[in-house]
């Protein structure tokens, strides 16, 4: 890093910021079992499921600084329900544009010091190793906002909310002023994204713990049991439209970084299971993107489908397997 370390242990960088949304997978004709229940809810058209590894676009958070009971978090003040059955809970912000955002060092300087002014506790300002520009909270709150400017990208999050209302402010504050500032216009948006994410701890084969709990049942889950095979990945996505010409998509994604090192040896990471669901928008032909009011239309059907379906159906069945594996 240019000004500073991200962090000097690694083991005491969560995971807050989400995995990068591809949607090149194959398709198939029939998902798992524990996600028709996701296809029934909103009668949507599946794009598709894959079983696979995915990059990180980034990855930090919450300092782990001693244990927490599951639903705790040091520096909440309020607890959301969304967060309440994980160990963390994120609500992020990704703006992709075609055009490249502007990088000279007065703009960038104008632009952050307009968000510190606005959250007074963001004051930790750095360049990344690859360029990105970043102005994030105390981390060893416990909760904290982040802010990252890249050439094509502007991306941010809340990492433990007290509520969705003060996560909303942020990205509705950037949007809103990244107008003027970075010159961001509704024609230029390649696409606006919404996630909720939840880590849930577990130090074991993090796989098992997911093919147990949302493929129990399913033919996937009689071909992992069969003989003495341990599941060595594990990692369910769907990809699915919201509206009839799919310009808006959702992405239920997970992450459990376990490896066949791990599963071998029995020496496990301290690392969570995360889980990602987002809510993409892309420009639809001849209609322009406003980005507050898409945003928070965006919001509306992440917030219903995540109540609805996500915590019940995906969230509570993998707290209760790692309860049951404790």
């Amino acid at each position: 890093m240019t000004a500073k370390a991200i962090s000097d242990n690694p083991r005491r960088a969560r995971h807050a910021r989400g995995l990068g949304y591809d949607f090149g997978f194959a398709f198939i004709k029939s998902p798992p079992l524990i996600f028709q229940d996701i296809i029934r809810a909103e009668k949507i058209a599946i794009e598709s499921v894959a079983f696979s590894r995915y990059i990180a676009l980034f990855r930090i958070g919450r300092p782990s600084d001693g244990p927490l009971r599951r639903g705790e978090h040091k520096g909440r003040t309020e607890m959301t329900d969304y967060g309440s059955r994980a160990d963390d809970f994120f609500v992020n912000l990704n703006l992709q544009t075609t055009l490249a955002l502007p990088a000279g060092r007065e703009t960038i300087l104008d632009f952050f010091k307009a968000v510190q002014k606005e959250f007074p506790e963001m004051t930790s300002f750095f360049q990344r190793e690859t360029g990105e520009y970043t102005l994030e909270g105390n981390r060893d709150a416990g909760n904290y906002r982040w802010l990252e400017l890249s050439p094509h990208r502007l991306a941010g999050g809340f990492f433990n909310p007290p509520n969705l209302a003060e996560a909303y402010r942020l990205h509705l504050w950037v949007l809103d002023r990244s107008m003027s500032y970075l010159g961001v216009s509704g024609l230029d948006v390649e696409c606006l994204d919404i996630m909720f994410g939840w880590n849930m701890d577990f130090q074991g084969n993090r796989d098992a713990i997911v093919g147990q709990a949302l493929l129990g049942g399913s033919p996937l889950a009689a071909l992992a049991g069969e003989g003495p095979a341990k599941l060595l990945e594990c990692e369910p996505s769907m990809v699915f439209a919201l509206d009839d010409e799919c310009y808006v998509q959702a992405r239920l994604s997970m992450e459990t970084r376990s490896n066949s090192f791990q599963v071998r040896t029995g020496q496990y990471d301290e690392e969570p299971i995360s889980v990602y669901f987002t809510v993409r928008r892309y420009p639809r032909p001849g209609h322009i993107i406003q980005l507050k009011e898409h945003f928070t239309k965006q919001c509306q059907a992440c917030e219903d489908l995540v109540t609805r379906v996500v915590i019940p159906q995906i969230i509570s069945p993998i707290t209760q397997a790692i309860s049951a594996a404790e």
